[in-house]
């Protein structure tokens, strides 16, 4: 377990001690919070065209890996949009 600072020190000991109580509306924001994280992390397909050249190379690299081309395609993407992969334009 990762070592606390003394802020996180100080909150865990006021926790031991009850000095914490659960806000009045939690089950409602608990419920409110699920549901906003179901709608970021659910998935939506799209359509895209590609040449038949560029389909046969990620079905070879596919094959490569042992990953389906489509989560290939998936982790490009999400790879470049998190800034952990460069594309030349």
């Amino acid at each position: 377990m990762a070592k606390l600072d003394k802020f996180e020190q100080q909150i865990e000991e006021e926790l031991e001690r009850g000095e914490w109580n659960r806000a009045k509306d939690y089950d409602s924001l608990e419920e409110a919070l699920k549901e906003g994280a179901k709608s970021v992390l659910k998935k939506r397909p799209i359509s895209i065209r590609l040449s038949e050249r560029n389909i046969m190379l990620l079905k070879r690299k596919s094959l490569e890996t042992g990953v389906p081309y489509q989560t290939l395609i998936a982790t490009l993407v999400r790879q470049y949009v998190e800034g952990k992969t460069k594309v030349e334009l």
